[in-house]
Parts: C-alpha cells; sequence; structure tokens
C-alpha cells in the first residue's frame, strides 16, 4: 500500500521542481502544496536535495515498464503507462518534459532519464541501432504519457487499457524486434 504523504509530497516536488529551478524550491512551498508539514519531508527524504532525487529517479519507471519478455514487451509498457496514470493519477514518465531547461538540476533529470530508462530499453534491444531504436520506444511512451494527462474526458480517457494497449503497442514493438 501506497503512503498517502509520501505520495503527496512526491507529486507536489515534481510540479515545484518542473515550475521553478532548484533553488526556488522550498521544502516549505512543497509542504504547503502537499498538504503536510515540511519534518514530514524531512523524514521521509531527508531533504530537499535527497527529494530531488528521488524525483528525478525513473528507476522504478523503468522496472515496471520493462516487467516483460520481450515478445510481450510493448504491450506490457503501454498497458502499464495507462494502469499507472490511472490508479495514480500520475505519469511515469512525462516529468521529464518539464526538464527542457537549461539548469543544472534540469539537466541531472534529463541524464537521469537517459541513464535509466532509454539504455535500460536499449540494454533489451538485439540487432543494429538499438540506441536509436530505444530513444523511439521512448518517445512514443512520452507521447502516449503526454496525451493521457491532456485527453480526461475524450476517447483516449474512456478506452481500455487492452484497447490503447492493441492499437498503439504494435508500433512500439516493431522497434523491438
Amino acid at each position: 500500500m501506497t503512503d498517502p504523504g509520501r505520495t503527496s509530497i512526491l507529486r507536489a516536488a515534481r510540479k515545484a521542481f518542473a515550475r521553478e529551478s532548484y533553488d526556488a524550491v522550498t521544502l516549505r512551498g512543497v509542504a504547503a502544496d502537499a498538504g503536510v508539514s515540511a519534518a514530514l519531508i524531512v523524514k521521509y527524504f531527508g531533504g530537499k536535495e535527497a527529494l530531488f532525487e528521488r524525483v528525478a529517479d525513473f528507476t522504478e519507471a523503468a522496472q515496471l515498464l520493462l516487467a516483460a519478455p520481450n515478445e510481450r514487451l510493448a504491450e506490457h509498457a503501454v498497458r502499464t503507462l495507462v494502469e499507472y496514470r490511472r490508479e495514480n493519477d500520475q505519469d511515469l514518465l512525462v516529468r521529464v518534459v518539464f526538464a527542457a531547461g537549461k539548469s543544472d538540476e534540469r539537466a541531472r533529470i534529463r541524464e537521469h532519464f537517459r541513464d535509466q530508462v532509454t539504455r535500460a530499453f536499449a540494454a533489451r534491444l538485439t540487432g543494429p541501432d538499438a540506441d536509436l531504436r530505444a530513444g523511439l520506444i521512448t518517445a512514443q511512451l512520452l507521447g502516449l504519457g503526454a496525451l493521457l494527462a491532456i485527453d480526461k474526458a475524450g476517447p483516449v480517457a474512456a478506452a481500455t487499457p487492452d484497447t490503447i494497449a492493441g492499437l498503439y503497442a504494435p508500433a512500439i514493438q516493431e522497434l523491438i524486434h
């Protein structure tokens, strides 16, 4: 079972670090947005640097997305992305899109994403252009994640995970081989 306080803190921290520079983000501000005390953030994460590192960490996302054999990897990744969004009201990957700025902390988020997600996909692939194909796979998953975040009442929101996976996963599976 997920701790709601911890989840609220991470959600608020992701928004804060996406909107503002590292220096501008405060534990008090994150705590206020999360509806908890700053002391609870310190209890769970130890401080701002550790909280940032947790926000920038994509290890769990990669593990969830890659938890299937290559023959079913695309279907599994798409289904996992959809179900995670619906169950947690947040995306596994899209926060990297907010790291497009030039600051050092945003560069660290992009590096973590590349190391922990894109390279993890590349390591699973065989054949030529594994790094390129892995980048294209993660781009497609990011696009789906963004659409799920935007389409709150349209056809994608109404579609079942099976339907979405059935339509979207074949293009990704082509990149897996």
